[in-house]
């Protein structure tokens, strides 16, 4: 055997402390390695559309204590959030993309953590068009959907729903280039550790 496991002594930590040239270089070059992988396998386009909440609170329970505020705003949240991934929205989706509706929902879409103000309605995919029309397909046919059960009392009168971002929506990597250079740079040093401090040649 060429090299055998051992565990490591104060002479290697001493070693590896001692080996900051090398840290430069693995740095640098999984870096390169982390944009090299961007380049030839790029994340896909991200597109956010933006839909404001207002549960009006004061008007909801304009006499009672914070307390039962609280509770109004969690389960009214808790319903627009399952509102938002409803069969029937995913289904005109998946209509309109030609995407499944299990690919929609395993990471294709992805909701803000929900709360008072804005909420936003995320689509990934390799065309940044596709991405910007899935986005905003999602937060309007919410939107309607909201209204609707609000008219049919499911949804307290007092939730008010505006999109305010559908068209000209931003478009981004979902992953960026930055944190390609990170995990790089971060994965070799890791193994280079593991290599240095756990594995010698047999001769030592």
């Amino acid at each position: 055997m060429t090299f055998l496991f051992v565990n490591p002594s104060i002479e290697d930590v001493i070693r590896l402390l001692r080996a900051w040239r090398f840290w430069i270089l693995g740095a640098a070059l999984g870096a390169l390695i982390g944009a090299a992988m961007y380049y030839v396998a790029p994340p896909p386009y991200r597109a956010r559309s933006t839909v404001n909440v207002d549960f009006n609170l004061e008007q909801a329970w304009p006499k009672d204590t914070d307390r039962q505020q609280f509770y109004y705003l969690e389960r009214e949240t808790r319903k627009l959030e399952e509102l938002a991934w409803h069969d029937e929205i995913m289904k005109d989706l998946s209509v309109k993309s030609s995407i499944s509706i299990e690919e929609l929902r395993a990471g294709k879409l992805i909701l803000s953590q929900p709360s008072e103000a804005g909420w936003h309605f995320y689509a990934n995919d390799d065309d940044p068009q596709m991405a910007e029309k899935l986005a905003a397909a999602w937060a309007e046919a919410f939107v309607q959907k909201v209204q609707a059960n609000v008219q049919a009392g499911n949804i307290n009168e007092f939730v008010k729903l505006e999109v305010t971002q559908a068209t000209d929506l931003p478009k981004e990597r979902s992953v960026s280039l930055g944190e390609y250079l990170l995990a790089g740079s971060a994965g070799f040093l890791m193994l280079a550790v593991f290599i240095l401090l756990f594995v010698k040649p047999k001769d030592q």
